[in-house]
């Protein structure tokens, strides 16, 4: 599975948002959105979800128990609706600068969901150089 693209998406008055079909086929009846240290928002399959809840298991809480409360606390499992929507909580929306325009990337193994603004700032400071020289490093 690997989720890839970018879709621009508005946040309707009841807080829905909108998943794009192929999405949805990709992360099946439910899934789980979350914060992101990035200012934006992740959706996980069930699949990635326990893949990523495994690793964090095998750390104790000493090393891994403020990223746990950070991603555990706010995360919900949703299930979208006839229409392929799914209501995010004020709070997430909140944390994520998103008021209405919304960018739904592909990252992978997970989507984010940015603030458009946001998500256009990033995209106008990214330094392809330093990307280039990032990528030989890892001999791609």
């Amino acid at each position: 599975m690997l989720f890839v693209g970018e879709y621009k998406h508005s946040i309707d008055a009841k807080n829905r948002l909108f998943i794009p079909a192929k999405y949805r086929d990709m992360l099946g009846e439910s899934f789980y959105i979350t914060r992101k240290m990035e200012k934006c928002l992740a959706i996980y399959s069930e699949t990635e979800w326990n893949k990523l809840t495994d690793k964090l298991n095998t750390l104790p809480d000493s090393v891994v128990g403020s990223i746990k409360q950070f991603l555990y606390s706010k995360t919900i499992s949703a299930t979208p609706d006839s229409q392929g929507r799914v209501v995010l909580p004020p709070e997430l929306l909140s944390y994520a600068s998103i008021d209405k325009n919304t960018v739904i990337i592909g990252v992978g193994d997970h989507l984010q969901i940015w603030s458009d603004k946001l998500w256009e700032e990033k995209e106008n400071a990214i330094d392809t150089e330093a990307l280039m020289e990032q990528l030989r490093q890892l001999g791609l």
